[in-house]
């Protein structure tokens, strides 16, 4: 059993769309998880449906959402202080020593991040690439597990099928309730979804999307 999870994105709400089932399987065995957030998103396009934010004030409405989000899945949260879509750009070595900092306070014996190169979005990439970095910077027996997940359309060409494949239906409600607290990004993508119970025939759209959650074991060459 882990004794500690660390989870490490660039994005307020790629804790929720990408492993909160997975972190509330954790969390019901008693295993602590903190999530270490890269940015803010203030750079994000979505703004509410109809909006309700505009480029001053999303920020703070996302930091607020990640709050909230970290709340309802009972995790503990750390903010790394990254600008949004500049992530690709900072040093690797800093974040790398940055992200490491806080394994070697809080020990954790897995990490889940995005697989670099397989995430999509330039941040998505340089973060999941520093926090492996950060883990291969431990020594050897402090390492932790890495779990890195893959979310681009030909990943399963490239890297064979994921060692781990969480079926989370049983957290789902809890999923939704972690995405919906990112309700500038949630109405954006699920305009149609606004409460717990109407929703007009998506739940079973977001569902077929966000039931599983998947992950490659990370191995060190050396």
């Amino acid at each position: 059993m882990h004794k500690h999870v660390v989870v490490i994105y660039p994005h307020p709400d790629d804790e929720a769309f990408g492993s909160s089932g997975t972190m509330t399987q954790f969390r019901k065995e008693g295993i602590p998880v903190t999530y270490l957030c890269g940015s803010l998103g203030e750079m994000g396009r979505n703004m509410g449906n109809p909006f309700f934010a505009n480029r001053e004030t999303l920020p703070d409405i996302r930091k607020k959402e990640l709050l909230d989000a970290c709340k309802i899945l009972d995790v503990n949260i750390k903010m790394l202080g990254y600008r949004d879509k500049t992530i690709e750009f900072e040093s690797r070595d800093e974040i790398a020593e940055h992200i490491k900092g806080y394994l070697d306070e809080i020990k954790p014996t897995l990490v889940i991040t995005h697989y670099p190169g397989e995430a999509v979005h330039p941040d998505h990439d340089a973060m999941g690439a520093a926090a492996v970095e950060a883990v291969r910077r431990m020594e050897k027996e402090k390492r932790p597990e890495v779990w890195a997940q893959a979310i681009t359309n030909g990943h399963y060409e490239k890297l064979g099928q994921p060692q781990i494949v969480n079926n989370v239906e049983e957290e789902f409600e809890v999923k939704l309730q972690a995405i919906q607290a990112h309700r500038s990004q949630f109405e954006g993508m699920f305009p149609k979804m606004k409460g717990s119970s109407d929703f007009e025939g998506q739940y079973e759209e977001v569902m077929k999307r966000f039931k599983q959650e998947e992950f490659y074991k990370w191995t060190f060459e050396n």
